[in-house]
């Protein structure tokens, strides 16, 4: 192996173990948000939860440093079957799981150093645990989380969501004006 080629395998190599978003899909986002169910992280990015480990929104936050601003919080399944009845007949679409607002840095801290965002909004989308269909093979879908930083006077109603399936979120950020999201993770739920 040349040097050259040494150098740029592990640079690829880098930036992989930087993504927190799964491989190809976009917003890319270096900087990882800390998400918990319960007492499970997704912890690497792409950990495998069990669907009955999902069903409740989970907290998140960060531990690397405590934020300070306003938030909005998104979660995504980018791996939906294009039809229920034949898995496999086209391409995979998104559903748009979660999108709540006003997240802010919360009062306490967790046990385990995470410092928690909280918001007492339910919506623009209220969360919805993962249940994916059960297919033949098996098939993981990711749960990607993007936290966007927001001023409060943000607003963001369910006609400026729009449908739920097949959610784009590029063309979502576009729409509201937001700036790329500063914080991101996934994780993997096989039904």
């Amino acid at each position: 192996m040349t040097r050259l080629s040494i150098i740029g395998s592990l640079l690829l190599l880098a930036g992989a173990a930087t993504a927190q978003t799964p491989a190809g899909f976009t917003p890319e986002v270096a900087e990882h948000l800390d998400v918990i169910f319960g007492t499970k992280a997704a912890s690497p990015p792409g950990t495998s939860f069990a669907k009955a480990d999902v069903q409740k929104q989970p907290t998140i936050g960060t531990s690397d440093v405590a934020l300070k601003g306003t938030y909005l919080w998104m979660m995504i399944d980018i791996d939906v079957p294009a039809s229920f009845t034949a898995p496999t007949s086209g391409p995979r679409k998104t559903n748009l799981h979660a999108m709540i607002s006003g997240f802010k840095a919360g009062a306490d801290q967790a046990s385990d150093g995470v410092n928690v965002l909280t918001s007492t909004a339910t919506g623009p989308v209220k969360y919805v645990g993962p249940a994916p269909p059960a297919e033949n093979p098996p098939y993981a879908h990711r749960y990607v989380e993007l936290l966007f930083e927001t001023d409060d006077s943000f607003a963001v109603t369910t006609a400026d969501v729009g449908q739920t399936f097949g959610f784009d979120v590029n063309a979502f950020i576009a729409k509201v004006k937001l700036d790329p999201p500063i914080r991101a993770n996934y994780f993997n739920v096989t039904g």
